[in-house]
Formats: C-alpha cells, structure tokens, sequence
C-alpha cells in the first residue's frame, strides 16, 4: 500500500523471542552477511547518527533491528513490493494506487532517515520510509482476501513475500511492540539493500572494507 515510546522498553521488549511470529522460525536463524556488513559500518562510523536502526534484506524478505549502539534486537518477516528492483519510477508518490504500472511496485533500496507521521487509508499514522515516494512501513494490509498476505508473511520461505505497491509490512503485534516503541521518539535511519545494484550505490559512503558484526 502506498500513502503518504520509550527507548528502553522497546530494547527490553526486543530481547524475547515473541516477535518471531511462527512459522518465521523456520526461516534461518544467521543473519545474512550484507546485513551484517551494513549494521556493522553504520555503528562503526556513526553513519546511523546515534539512532536506532534497520536493514531490511529484500533477498530474505526480513527486516533487522539495532539500537543505537548497533546491538541487535530481533528480526521478523517483511512482505515488499511486487516487482524486483531498487529504484522509484519519477512522480510515482504522486499517482494513485490504480495507476501504479506491475513494473514500477519496487520498495526503493537505500539509505532513509524514517519519520512516524500522518497517512491516508488503513492506518492513520506509519513510519515513513520515504515521504517523498510514499514509501512506508506499517502493518500487514488484509482487507482483500484474495492477496491472503498473512499466510505469505508467515510463510517459511522469502518467494511469495512481495505483493505490496512498495510499502513494507509487518505484523501488527511486531510493530507495535518492536517498531513503534523504537522508533517513536526521534525516528532512527532504514538501510534496504538492493537487490539489483551494489551496497555502495544506494547507501552513500558505504565501504565494505570498514564493514564489522556489532558485538553480540
């Protein structure tokens, strides 16, 4: 769909395991190494300006998140945009969802300074990821039956996890225990990997020979 806390609890919340909605469990416990590299730069070299963050890996359809130190919180699964690619077609925030093109339902790869703030629809309050593009995350859509987007969000494997118009969506208990506590006072940085161009075209200084796991 596209339209335009406290701190600690949400790392004390973080550190169970009720956020990994089963069957996501099944997906591999390891975090993939272009997730590690980049959580591991941005905490390194202060890129995430001493704000929680994530990386969503559009490959395993999974978002990530840190606190601002760059410990890792948890995981959960994420549904994407339809088609495969890193970049927003001009004037896309800016159409309607019917005049969205199959071809340009991308959930663009980069770096995003996130925001919570006003949008139309469902839900009336998101976490923009791109204002600008209308790229946002929030819960999982479910009002047509037909995309049954539930059962791809918790199904074991990532091939059946796009079907947005570019929005990311989790599930609701995920964001609104996880998501919206960390993120709520004053936002935090989204890093999305590409999955079509290299880390350091779309997330700017990125240098995978500074890249490092945060401690564990």
């Amino acid at each position: 769909m596209r339209m335009r806390g406290t701190y600690v609890m949400a790392a004390a919340l973080l550190a169970g395991a009720a956020f990994q909605p089963s069957p996501a469990a099944a997906q591999p416990a390891e975090v993939p190494a272009p997730v590690a590299d980049v959580a591991g730069w941005a905490a390194s070299t202060g890129d995430n300006q001493g704000l929680p963050f994530m990386v969503l890996d559009k490959t395993a359809a999974a978002v990530f998140l840190y606190d601002n130190s760059g410990r890792p919180l948890g995981r959960a699964p994420v549904l994407i945009g339809t088609a495969i690619g890193d970049d927003t077609a001009p004037g896309l925030g800016d159409r309607e969802l019917h005049e969205i093109r199959p071809e340009d339902r991308t959930t663009p790869a980069g770096r995003f300074v996130t925001k919570f703030g006003p949008a139309l629809g469902k839900y009336k309050q998101v976490l923009w990821i791109s204002y600008k593009d209308s790229v946002a995350m929030h819960p999982v859509i479910t009002s047509d039956w037909r995309e049954q987007r539930m059962k791809r969000l918790n199904s074991p494997t990532p091939g059946d996890n796009r079907i947005t118009y570019g929005c990311i969506n989790v599930a609701a208990d995920f964001y609104n225990k996880a998501i919206r506590p960390l993120f709520a006072d004053a936002g935090g940085i989204a890093y999305v990997l590409p999955e079509s161009r290299q880390l350091a075209e779309v997330i700017p200084g990125f240098q995978p020979i500074l890249a490092a796991s945060p401690a564990r």
